[in-house]
């Protein structure tokens, strides 16, 4: 009787195959259940809870022997009331599971055995644990070589217990394309459903997974700090906003669409002590926010400072915490987070220490080592595990390490031989707290960059990927998507899943279709036979240009020939190239005179008798007042021969 149900099942809820190999399930069997396909197996779901429920009433009818009674009495009675009372509720959901089965045992034959057959087959010893069991089955009973899937659900959830390789979502993987520089910075808000990502061509873009089809395109694409590399990205703990860490020393926040909320004040770069100026002097290197209060974040800066900010006071940080070497100097802090519940503010400092102060007193540190890593190596990551109780760092020197604040002197265990390039290559914990990844930086083909994962108690290296041909900068792994999202240093952000383990996020776009793009509507021109049917606005006909010429010929202005440039002195009242101006003409003809005066007083006293007959100019003026010329007497000179030499007068 199960026959003609698992066709039309086969018939109903069969995946198409290029669906299946897109989403990856085909192959999985069961764990196939997890995707949402509810709305695909509805309609198989009602008809094999009616056709159960009429061979199953049928069959109590006909064979109500002692034997059957004996075997079928609590099984058979609550799936008698329970398919008539509570209808396709539970019912669906063994049917799921024996629709689910039948897909991966499609060589098998799809036809369940009698009733008599299975209730023999299962024997008494099924009989003795069926009074547990009673109130979850419903239905026929599933042919031989079927498990209930909750036992297998639950060998699974041992296998994975036992091998947490399988718990690594990398079935999968799609690749968005930022850009073509390092991509610096990953981003993604706490429901998951959007990813920010920024690098070093100063960009940051928007991706939103439920709204990409499978071009993978972003939806936005801005440069919030102008010409300034990305250093961070990280959504409030609300995910309405975005904290954007740049290389410049003011920290900016954006809303979910990237417009601008608020922008950090800039200090004093003149004042010695930091703490009297309201905001960083030089570039940032990191920030986060606060887990617990949405309107809080960090951020650390290369003046020496950790400053906590309050979105609503952009005019002033809220407090400075100022780390220090040894000798009671002032050091950089390459890097700065939170404690998973907001109290501890920890920070890795050029020098290779962590540091770490309570958020509410930031005088003097509460935990600090001072050899975490190598000194003048820049730590470039410090996250805290879920628990709260580990610490882990990423070093520039090719180190990761596990810490016990409540020890801090000895690291719990480390990872030598990491390569890391970037001062922004950081690490993160598992979901589950069990695993630690982290990316290498290779150089330019120096090889393949790589994500390697450890185990957190014993730091065994469980698991390593192949990104690609550049090095590994960011990786980040959801809690809520279970998906991995790595950035690369040729421009990649790629995002790791398993159809079956991971939720949403990238399953959302890659089985969207592209989207066909609009043809763009060309305009063509066309001719228009009739512009202006009145003869005012017709054009002209172009005519012959011969008799024109003809015409021209004959009209003197049209015929006269330019007159060729003057060159000399000029002629015909024309001046010459020198100007037309009058005072160009005095001053080639009377000005610069060429005649040759060698000696001055004959040239002066040419016009002196002329002068003296003819007077024009001076004598007319005092022929009344001074009718004789007076001239000035020369005085005869004094001797100084007889002078002292101090008094003789210097030429």
């Amino acid at each position: 009787f199960l026959s003609p149900l698992l066709a039309d099942v086969e018939m109903l809820g069969a995946p198409d195959p290029e669906l299946a190999a897109t989403m990856g399930f085909s192959g999985f069997g069961k764990k196939a259940r997890t995707f949402d396909l509810e709305a695909m197996f509805e309609q198989t779901r009602r008809t094999a809870v009616e056709r159960s429920r009429k061979v199953l009433e049928a069959r109590e009818r006909e064979k109500e022997d002692q034997a059957e009674k004996e075997f079928r009495s609590p099984r058979t009675d609550s799936s008698a009331s329970a398919s008539s009372t509570t209808g396709a509720g539970s019912t669906s959901t063994q049917r799921e599971t024996a629709c689910s089965e039948s897909e991966d045992s499609s060589d098998e034959e799809l036809t369940g055995p009698s009733m008599q057959s299975q209730t023999s087959a299962q024997g008494p010893a099924e009989d003795t644990d069926g009074d547990d069991e009673d109130d979850e089955f419903i239905g026929p009973p599933l042919p031989p070589g079927f498990k209930d899937s909750d036992d297998d659900n639950d060998d699974d959830a041992e296998e994975e217990d036992n091998n947490p390789v399988k718990k690594i979502p990398d079935s999968h993987e799609i690749t968005l394309q930022h850009g073509t520089k390092t991509v610096s910075a990953l981003g993604l808000d706490p429901s998951g459903a959007r990813l920010i990502t920024g690098g070093y061509d100063y960009d940051v873009k928007f991706w939103d997974f439920a709204g990409m089809d499978a071009s993978l395109q972003a939806f936005r694409s801005l440069q919030p700090c102008e010409c300034h590399q990305i250093k961070s990205l990280q959504y409030s703990s609300t995910g309405d906003v975005i904290l954007v860490v740049s290389g410049n020393s003011q920290a900016k926040v954006l809303d979910r669409d990237g417009f601008p909320v608020m922008e950090c004040i800039k200090g004093d770069q003149y004042i010695v002590d930091m703490t009297n100026t309201k905001g960083h002097t030089a570039m940032l290197n990191s920030g986060c926010w606060h887990p617990k209060i949405k309107e809080e974040f960090l951020t650390c800066s290369n003046d020496g400072t950790v400053r906590t900010w309050d979105v609503n006071n952009e005019k002033k940080h809220k407090s400075v915490f100022k780390p220090r070497s040894v000798q009671g100097k002032r050091v950089i802090p390459t890097t700065c987070t939170y404690s998973r519940d907001g109290k501890l503010i920890a920070a890795g400092c050029q020098d290779g220490s962590i540091q770490i102060w309570d958020r509410n007193m930031s005088v003097h540190t509460k935990f600090h080592c001072r050899q975490a890593h190598a000194p003048g190596t820049d730590t470039s990551c410090l996250t805290f595990s879920y628990d709260g109780t580990v610490l882990a760092s990423r070093g520039g020197d090719d180190t990761l390490k596990i810490w016990d604040i409540r020890q801090f002197k000895k690291p719990l265990n480390s990872a030598e031989r990491l390569p890391s390039f970037f001062p922004m290559t950081d690490c993160c914990f598992s979901p589950d707290d069990k695993i630690l990844v982290t990316g290498t930086s290779v150089k330019k083909g120096g090889g393949s960059g790589k994500l390697f994962f450890f185990y957190r108690e014993t730091f065994q290296k469980l698991y390593e990927i192949e990104v690609t041909d550049a090095s590994v900068v960011r990786c980040l792994w959801h809690p809520k998507l279970n998906q991995i999202m790595v950035g690369t240093g040729n421009g990649l952000a790629k995002v790791y899943y398993d159809p079956v383990k991971s939720q949403r996020g990238a399953k959302l776009c890659v089985v969207k279709t592209k989207r066909k793009e609009r043809q763009a509507e060309t305009l063509t021109q066309d001719y228009i036979i009739t512009p202006h049917a009145l003869p005012m606005f017709r054009e002209p006909r172009q005519r012959s240009t011969r008799k024109q010429l003809e015409k021209d010929r004959l009209d003197p202005m049209k015929s006269h020939k330019p007159e060729p440039p003057v060159a000399g002195p000029g002629r015909g009242g024309r001046v010459g190239t020198h100007g037309g101006t009058l005072s160009s003409y005095i001053v080639k003809n009377i000005a610069l005179d060429k005649t040759d005066d060698s000696n001055p007083r004959e040239a002066i006293l040419r016009h002196a008798k002329e002068a003296e007959e003819n007077p024009y100019w001076v004598a007319p003026a005092y022929a009344k007042t001074q009718p004789k010329t007076v001239f000035a007497e020369v005085e005869p000179e004094d001797d100084e021969t007889d002078k002292p030499e101090w008094k003789k007068r210097k030429i």
